[in-house]
């Protein structure tokens, strides 16, 4: 599968750029990377094309690189203009470029500019590829048969609510529902008292397919866009009421929150690593399986969960982190959720968004959510400075991080996915 990109010159370990915050070693966001995303310079000012390097942003329109500032158009054009992009903004943002002094005029502080959700999110929809979150919230409700039985066959997913994806850094207020207590007669309605983040990645679609003609797995590459973080907070008390028969619905509506920047597959090649399933699983069938994707499908690809409550800012504590895990434990890769998301003929379009599920690692402290990491509210996390936690509190700080790494490769991130909770609003 020629469309799982390849490693070329624009990934070497040693270019450097004339902008001098994207040759530290801690940035996100050097050379090698250049995510792709929008800003704005003001509330209600129109939303631009930006490629992020170090600090700055570039502005792709005002730098001639674009024609436009939709990236969803971006997004429709498929693989061949992506690639050409990166490769023009690798050239022209090396030290020593023709185009230095002219491009310094179109690059903008990150800090002094609104980033938004990347592009208009027309369908969302959430997997459940994390094996080990999977077993984790499997063996709370279900010690002796924690996986359902159609868990290794086939890519679990919801049609979730694009409308309410939010940027990080947006605040996220606590949601009101129906739960009920274990002992109680009847359910109540109210504040959620086990409000959880969960630690996912989200995929955005490139170029879409026609409605009847699904994706050969094969063929999937050619379809994904880049990866985001994302955080799809849950209301577990009022999921535990409300998901049977159909799922998940009010628990989830309120609040999800992406990162700004759209890290492309192809900066990603570097990181592409072999797919296998654990030894005596069943091999997916053979809509979901090829060569190529068993070689490169999987991505290496470490994921952090890092808290700060009120306590903690008021007292200048910087957050603690709370766990790590690795994408490439993914049950499933993204070519595989492509193929069975169209399977039946539903067509993607450009800006679609797919959630990848928890992502937590194998082992205990590893959970992707308080709720794996409580083991349910029954044994409360003790943090650095003594405040315990089973479930979120108003006022904590949640924040995501993700990051690529491997031997002779520039590292690369993410950035930061952040949402604070705010009081739910007054009510009945």
């Amino acid at each position: 599968m020629d469309d799982y990109a390849q490693v070329d010159d624009t990934h070497a370990s040693g270019l450097a750029s004339f902008v001098d915050s994207a040759n530290d070693p801690a940035t996100d966001f050097p050379l090698q990377n250049l995510p792709l995303g929008r800003f704005r310079r003001a509330p209600g000012d129109d939303w631009h094309l930006g490629a992020a390097i170090g600090d700055r942003v570039l502005a792709l329109r005002d730098a001639g690189f674009v024609d436009h500032d939709d990236m969803n158009a971006l997004m429709a054009g498929g693989v061949a203009p992506r690639i050409a992009l990166r490769r023009a903004l690798s050239q022209a943002l090396r030290a020593g470029s023709e185009r230095a002094a002219a491009l310094s005029r179109h690059l903008v502080a990150q800090r002094d500019v609104e980033l938004g959700v990347p592009c208009r999110i027309g369908d969302y929809t959430d997997f459940y590829t994390g094996l080990h979150h999977a077993t984790n919230v499997g063996k709370l409700f279900r010690p002796d048969n924690p996986l359902l039985p159609n868990y290794k066959w086939v890519p679990i997913g919801y049609h979730g609510r694009a409308s309410s994806i939010v940027a990080s850094g947006t605040p996220v207020r606590r949601p009101r529902g129906q739960f009920k207590d274990g002992d109680a007669a009847a359910p109540a309605y109210g504040a959620t008292r086990r409000l959880d983040y969960e630690l996912e990645l989200g995929a955005f679609v490139g170029a879409g397919n026609a409605l009847g003609e699904p994706i050969p797995v094969a063929d999937a590459g050619a379809h994904l866009f880049g990866l985001v973080l994302f955080n799809d907070w849950t209301a577990r008390d009022v999921q535990a009421w409300e998901y049977q028969p159909l799922g998940p619905f009010l628990s989830k509506n309120f609040a999800s929150t992406v990162s700004p920047w759209v890290v492309t597959v192809e900066a990603l090649a570097p990181f592409r690593v072999p797919f296998a399933r654990p030894p005596g699983d069943p091999a997916p069938l053979p809509y979901l399986d090829a060569a190529a994707d068993r070689a490169a499908g999987a991505f290496d690809i470490v994921l952090e969960v890092w808290l700060q409550t009120a306590a903690m800012r008021a007292a200048g504590t910087p957050a603690t982190r709370l766990m790590h895990s690795n994408f490439r434990d993914s049950y499933w890769t993204l070519a595989q959720l492509v193929a069975h998301h169209t399977a039946t003929g539903c067509n993607l379009q450009p800006g679609d968004l797919f959630g990848t599920g928890t992502q937590s690692g194998a082992t205990p402290d590893a959970g992707g959510s308080l709720l794996e990491l409580s083991q349910g509210g029954r044994a409360p996390l003790t943090l650095p400075n003594g405040e315990t936690r089973t479930f979120l509190q108003d006022g904590d700080t949640v924040t995501l991080r993700a990051r690529c790494e491997a031997p002779g490769r520039r590292r690369i991130g993410f950035g930061e996915c952040t949402g604070t909770i705010q009081p739910a609003a007054a009510g009945a």
